[in-house]
Formats: C-alpha cells, sequence, structure tokens
C-alpha cells in the first residue's frame, strides 16, 4: 500500500508544479515525459548498482581536490599557527569561491569552457528538450554549487533574457556544492547522498520547465565567450535604449582585455560576490530567528519549523508513510527549509543508521539540496553582483517561485528515489 501511495505523491508533486506553471499551455510535455523516465531508471540505477555509485563519487572527489587547493590560500592568510580553522559556512562554502570565480573564468577567456557549455549542453539539451545553456547549467551545479555557477556564468546572464534567468534562479535552489559533500557524507548514508546529486539535475530540469516554460529561439540558444559580439535584445526589450547601446559598444571592441587585468578584476570581482552574499544570508537568517521569537510570544510551541512541519506533513505522508513517522519527517523538512541541511543532518547523524531504509533514503535525499530560506538571500545576493538592476528585479519579484522550485526538486527526487528503496 505504502508502495502505491509513493506513486500517487509523485503524480500529486507534477500536479502542483502544473498546477502553479507561468505558462501551462507552453510546457513541454514530450521533454518533460522524456526527462521524468531517464531519472526514474537513473534512480533505479544508482541504488541497485554500484557502478553508477563509483562513477558519481569520484566526479566529485576531483571537485573535492580543488578546494582543497583553494584550502592552501585559505589557511595561508587566515591560519593561526598551530590551530585549524573553524569549518563554518564562511570558510568552506563562501571563501572558496574566490579560488574556483578566477579559474572557471581564465577558462572562459581562453575558449575552454564555452566549448564544453556548447558540446555538453548539446547533448543534453538534445536529451531532455531543454536549451543548452541551461541543460549543462543543471550540471554545472550539480559541482560548483548554486552561487559558484552563477558567478562563472556572468557573461552568460547578461545577454539572456530576463525569464531565462529567472529559470536559472529557480534552478539554483536545487543544488549542492561537491567541496561540502564528503561533510554530508559523515553524517548520512553516502549511498543516497550521491544518489540525490545526479537525481536533482535533472528534476531541476523538469521542474522549472513546467513552472516557468520559456520559449528560447535558436538565435537565443546561444554560448557566451569574451570579445564575441553579445546579443543586447533583452536590453531593447526592456525599453533601456542605453543599456542596448553599451552592449553594442562592448561587443565592437575588437581586442580582448588583457589577462593579468581581466584575472585581478575577476579576483575583486569574486572577493565582491562572497561579501553580497554573506551579507544576504545573515540578514535572512537573523530574520527568521526575529519570527520565531514573535511567535513565541503568542505560544511556546510556536515556530517556522513547527508551521512549516504541519504544512508539509500531507507531502511526507504521499511518501509512503504512517501519520506518525510522515509527521517526524515533516517536522525535519520544515527546519530544513527555514535552517539548512547541516542542522538537521546533526539532528539525525546518531540515529539514521537505525531508521527503516524507506525512512532513511527519502530523509537523506531530501535533505541533500540548498533548498532554505538563506539561500535565496544568497541567489538574490550573487544575481545583483552579476547582471542589471532590470534583470535582478523580475528575480527579486519571483522569490515564491524560487522556494516553490527547490521544495519541488526535493520532492520528486525523495519520492523517486523512495520508489526503489523499501
Amino acid at each position: 500500500m505504502y508502495l502505491f501511495i509513493n506513486i500517487i505523491g509523485l503524480l500529486v508533486f507534477i500536479a502542483l508544479a502544473v498546477l502553479f506553471s507561468k505558462n501551462r499551455s507552453a510546457i513541454n510535455w514530450k521533454s518533460v515525459s522524456i526527462m521524468v523516465v531517464t531519472n526514474l531508471v537513473l534512480a533505479w540505477l544508482l541504488t541497485g548498482f554500484p557502478l553508477g555509485r563509483t562513477i558519481v563519487k569520484g566526479a566529485a572527489s576531483g571537485f573535492d581536490s580543488l578546494i582543497s587547493a583553494a584550502s592552501a590560500g585559505i589557511d595561508f592568510a587566515l591560519k593561526p599557527t598551530g590551530m585549524a580553522l573553524p569549518s563554518n559556512f564562511v570558510v568552506s562554502a563562501l571563501l572558496p569561491i574566490l579560488l574556483v570565480v578566477p579559474l572557471f573564468d581564465i577558462l572562459t577567456y581562453i575558449g575552454v569552457l564555452p566549448f564544453i557549455i556548447k558540446w555538453v549542453g548539446r547533448g543534453l539539451s538534445k536529451l531532455s528538450g531543454q536549451p543548452k545553456f541551461e541543460s549543462f547549467f543543471s550540471v554545472e551545479m550539480m559541482f560548483l554549487g548554486n552561487t559558484e555557477a552563477l558567478a562563472v556564468s556572468g557573461i552568460q546572464l547578461n545577454q539572456m533574457k530576463a525569464s531565462r534567468n529567472l529559470t536559472l534562479a529557480m534552478m539554483s535552489m536545487s543544488c549542492v556544492t561537491a567541496s561540502i559533500l564528503g561533510s554530508y557524507m559523515q553524517m548520512m548514508p553516502a549511498q543516497y547522498i550521491l544518489t540525490a546529486v545526479p537525481i536533482n539535475v535533472l528534476n531541476a530540469l523538469i521542474v522549472t520547465s513546467i513552472l516557468n516554460p520559456v520559449e528560447v529561439t535558436e538565435e537565443e540558444d546561444t554560448i557566451a565567450t569574451i570579445g564575441a559580439n553579445a546579443p543586447a535584445a533583452e536590453n531593447a526589450e526592456s525599453g533601456s535604449q542605453e543599456l542596448a547601446q553599451e552592449e553594442i559598444e562592448k561587443a565592437e571592441k575588437p581586442a580582448r582585455e588583457p589577462f593579468f587585468s581581466f584575472l585581478g578584476d575577476s579576483i575583486l570581482g569574486a572577493g565582491k560576490l562572497i561579501l553580497i552574499i554573506a551579507a544576504n544570508v545573515i540578514a535572512f537568517v537573523a530574520l527568521a530567528a526575529l519570527v520565531d521569537k514573535i511567535l513565541a510570544w503568542v505560544n511556546p510551541w510556536l515556530s517556522l519549523e513547527h508551521i512549516l512541519g504541519i504544512v508539509m506533513f500531507p507531502f511526507a505522508w504521499l511518501m509512503g508513510f504512517g501519520n506518525q513517522t510522515a509527521f517526524d519527517l515533516a517536522q525535519f523538512m520544515g527546519t530544513k527549509l527555514v535552517t539548512n541541511e547541516f542542522v538537521v543532518m546533526g539532528k539525525v547523524t546518531g540515529e539514521i543508521a537505525h531508521y527503516a531504509p524507506h525512512y532513511k533514503a527519502v530523509l537523506t535525499v531530501f535533505l541533500t539540496s540548498f533548498a532554505n530560506l538563506s539561500t535565496i538571500g544568497m541567489i538574490i545576493g550573487a544575481f545583483k553582483g552579476l547582471v542589471n538592476k532590470e534583470k535582478n528585479e523580475v528575480i527579486a519579484k519571483n522569490v515564491v517561485y524560487l522556494l516553490l522550485s527547490g521544495i519541488l526538486v526535493s520532492l520528486f527526487s525523495a519520492a523517486m528515489v523512495g520508489l526503489f528503496v523499501w
């Protein structure tokens, strides 16, 4: 019976995405169907065969080596003699941006990254029916995380129309950073952590293609390169002739910026991005704590976690659980949404080994994403440092869609993996 409920739950989650779609008539159902079937097969392979898990783990370990290199610079600047740096959000998630962004900017400068985007994106877009860059971006997030993937895509974001920027912002709610997978695996079952990462990739495409279907013409489905002629259509379309002219003038420049000047600007831009993200995260987490204090004056039991836990109960139940187990899972879901995944992982790490397999798989996969309130601040902060005011306002006006996208991707992934683990 619970398996049947899990199947019904997956269909309900799809129906919810359709219900809140910005343009139901524009949904490409052929593309959605292909991606859903592909992801179900992938979930089955990754939960049943060790080879798939080994491949994903190897890829994540490769990027983890990059973060280890970043740690050398961080330690040199900040580590007191004979002491270890605290493993906090700033040190582990933000400061490595100072290496990641310049490195990928260099790859863009010399044409390597645009080449990869072109061909990997083309293959994925043929499978998924989605534009090349959106397809590549979903994979890029699997290894870089949301803000890092956005940061190295600044040129592309400025050439895309605002509706496509919104799609990328929504997708950014559904990733993790490969550099912290090792931390996750110290607290939760590694098998399901590694399974969740690629499953989230396709589900981010599925959910955003339903919630925010965007028609991309062949002329728009291009890959940005430094020094290439950059289309300014989105600026002209918004009514800002000044911005359009500015883009045209930039595109007409015959020579690229000297390499070391370009690298210096990239490093400074990465530093600015870190400050913007940190400020937004601090503000969002503090506001959530303030709301909890206000709610406690009404009733000591009330908190954002408990309220969202009640809201999430039907969705937890739809993944194949009895009432009490579903309510416990819903509480964890609510806590994760208003804080982050580390808070919940810390609570269950000593007990999860004793959970039933289905509960263990569903909870782990649901937690393996950055879908929470503070991530919204990170994404908006990242876009503020990367695109013009008009495009950033489109993102800011659709905060509800960012959160909805993140929640639905987490539910999709947990339900898909849960189908094959009992």
